[in-house]
Protein backbone atom coordinates (compact mmCIF):
# COMPACT_ATOMS: atom_id res chain seq x y z
CA UNK A 1 0.00 0.00 0.00
CA UNK A 2 1.37 3.57 -0.95
CA UNK A 3 0.55 6.87 0.31
CA UNK A 4 -0.99 7.87 -3.51
CA UNK A 5 -3.01 4.44 -3.65
CA UNK A 6 -4.87 5.25 -0.05
CA UNK A 7 -5.16 9.50 -1.75
CA UNK A 8 -6.89 7.32 -4.53
CA UNK A 9 -9.30 5.26 -2.44
CA UNK A 10 -10.24 8.44 -0.79
CA UNK A 11 -10.74 10.70 -3.56
CA UNK A 12 -12.71 8.10 -5.50
CA UNK A 13 -15.18 8.28 -2.32
CA UNK A 14 -14.81 12.09 -1.21
CA UNK A 15 -14.32 13.60 -5.40
CA UNK A 16 -14.15 17.20 -3.53
CA UNK A 17 -11.35 15.60 -1.18
CA UNK A 18 -7.76 17.59 -0.93
CA UNK A 19 -5.70 14.75 -0.05
CA UNK A 20 -2.55 14.47 1.83
CA UNK A 21 -1.28 10.88 2.67
CA UNK A 22 2.58 10.91 4.29
CA UNK A 23 3.91 6.56 5.14
CA UNK A 24 4.88 7.83 8.94
CA UNK A 25 7.41 4.75 9.27
CA UNK A 26 8.74 3.72 5.44
CA UNK A 27 7.48 0.48 6.21
CA UNK A 28 3.94 0.69 4.22
CA UNK A 29 1.87 0.39 6.75
CA UNK A 30 1.81 3.71 9.30
CA UNK A 31 -0.11 6.89 7.53
CA UNK A 32 -1.16 9.70 8.81
CA UNK A 33 -3.13 11.55 6.28
CA UNK A 34 -5.13 14.50 6.39
CA UNK A 35 -8.47 14.84 4.53
CA UNK A 36 -9.91 18.23 3.01
CA UNK A 37 -13.79 17.67 2.23
CA UNK A 38 -17.16 19.44 2.46
CA UNK A 39 -18.69 15.98 3.36
CA UNK A 40 -17.16 16.36 6.31
CA UNK A 41 -19.73 19.21 6.85
CA UNK A 42 -22.61 19.28 9.96
CA UNK A 43 -20.42 16.28 10.97
CA UNK A 44 -18.87 15.04 14.24
CA UNK A 45 -15.21 13.65 14.50
CA UNK A 46 -16.41 9.72 14.48
CA UNK A 47 -18.67 9.90 11.74
CA UNK A 48 -15.68 11.71 9.33
CA UNK A 49 -13.27 8.80 10.54
CA UNK A 50 -15.77 6.68 9.30
CA UNK A 51 -16.39 7.94 5.77
CA UNK A 52 -12.65 7.89 5.27
CA UNK A 53 -12.49 4.10 6.72
CA UNK A 54 -15.48 3.48 4.47
CA UNK A 55 -13.57 4.73 1.30
CA UNK A 56 -10.50 2.05 2.70
CA UNK A 57 -12.48 -0.96 2.57
CA UNK A 58 -11.02 -3.77 3.72
CA UNK A 59 -7.49 -2.34 3.52
CA UNK A 60 -8.28 -1.64 6.83
CA UNK A 61 -9.92 -4.49 8.54
CA UNK A 62 -9.01 -7.21 10.24
CA UNK A 63 -5.17 -8.28 11.34
CA UNK A 64 -3.56 -8.37 7.86
CA UNK A 65 -4.82 -5.20 6.32
CA UNK A 66 -2.27 -3.83 4.90
CA UNK A 67 -2.78 -0.45 7.00
CA UNK A 68 -2.21 -1.45 10.19
CA UNK A 69 -2.39 2.42 11.67
CA UNK A 70 -4.06 5.24 10.33
CA UNK A 71 -3.43 9.16 12.05
CA UNK A 72 -6.46 11.13 10.57
CA UNK A 73 -6.93 14.76 10.48
CA UNK A 74 -10.35 15.46 8.41
CA UNK A 75 -11.71 19.28 7.80
CA UNK A 76 -13.99 20.89 6.10
CA UNK A 77 -12.65 23.45 3.36
CA UNK A 78 -13.79 26.24 6.26
CA UNK A 79 -11.79 24.47 8.84
CA UNK A 80 -8.50 24.43 6.80
CA UNK A 81 -8.42 27.85 5.67
CA UNK A 82 -8.47 29.44 9.35
CA UNK A 83 -5.23 28.00 9.56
Amino acid sequence: MTPEDISARIRNALPDAEVRVVDTTGGGDHFSATVVSSAFADKGLIDRHRLVYAALGEVMRGPSAPIHALALTTETPEEYRRK
